[in-house]
């Protein structure tokens, strides 16, 4: 595939075939996403591959709190997990919200997990001190994540990011043994996808990127 190609059509693959995905295969993705870029190259990323079934399982059970909260909060019109627009969803709603089957069957049917931490001893995380979410320590871990995505899908593979099992990270290190230095960056199912798109719909860059400030002109060709 063109490199481009492989830009324009890694989608977030949920569904996979029974086909496994071998170790050789697996091996030469994390192989070349391994050249991703970290803050001060330090390379603090650890990735723990779960092939184990009862294992999986257990992950996407710890994700299904998150999960519940998540479709109530859409249910109510809200948007899910959102740092700046506190939920009014009462408690007891989100406790009876059911949870689409296809939520947690990505975790349950791909024949590998990667779960992505990152050691916090060594991540530079230059927004701690400011009244909000943090986000710069992301630097130095997901762009590896994104490199496995790019990978799998020039492997004829795809999967996807998850983030909801993370509010239960103290389970997640404990089923693990991942140090307590080391947070949850990322749960990654791969495997092949029954079908590969070959186009996404994704915003136009005239309707997100300005030319020198944030309220300038749209940047066209």
């Amino acid at each position: 595939m063109e490199f481009y190609d492989v830009l324009r059509s890694t989608f977030a693959a949920r569904e996979f075939t029974d086909d496994p995905l071998p170790d050789d295969v697996l091996y030469r993705i994390l192989d070349n996403a391994r050249f991703a870029p970290s803050g001060g190259n330090r390379q603090g990323a650890h990735i723990t591959v779960v092939r184990d079934a009862g294992t999986r399982r257990r992950l996407a059970e710890f994700g299904t709190p998150a999960a519940r909260r998540y479709f109530a909060q859409l249910t109510a019109g809200e948007n899910p997990w959102n740092p700046v627009h506190p939920s009014a969803v009462p408690q007891d709603v989100i406790d009876d919200t059911e949870i689409p089957q296809t939520f947690v069957a990505p975790m349950i049917n791909a024949p590998v997990v990667l779960v992505v931490s990152v050691d916090l001893t060594v991540v530079a995380a230059l927004d701690q001190g400011l009244d909000r979410v943090g986000l710069a320590g992301g630097a130095s871990v997901y762009p590896l994540v994104w490199s496995i995505l790019l990978a799998a899908r020039y492997e004829g593979y795809g999967g996807t990011i998850t983030t909801m099992a993370i509010p239960r990270e103290d389970a997640i290190r404990e089923l693990l043994a991942i140090p307590a230095t080391h947070a949850i960056a990322a749960l990654v199912p791969l495997g092949k996808p029954p079908r590969q798109l070959t186009k996404l719909r994704r915003r136009p860059v005239p309707d997100f990127v300005s030319l020198e400030r944030f309220d300038g002109g749209a940047f066209t060709r």
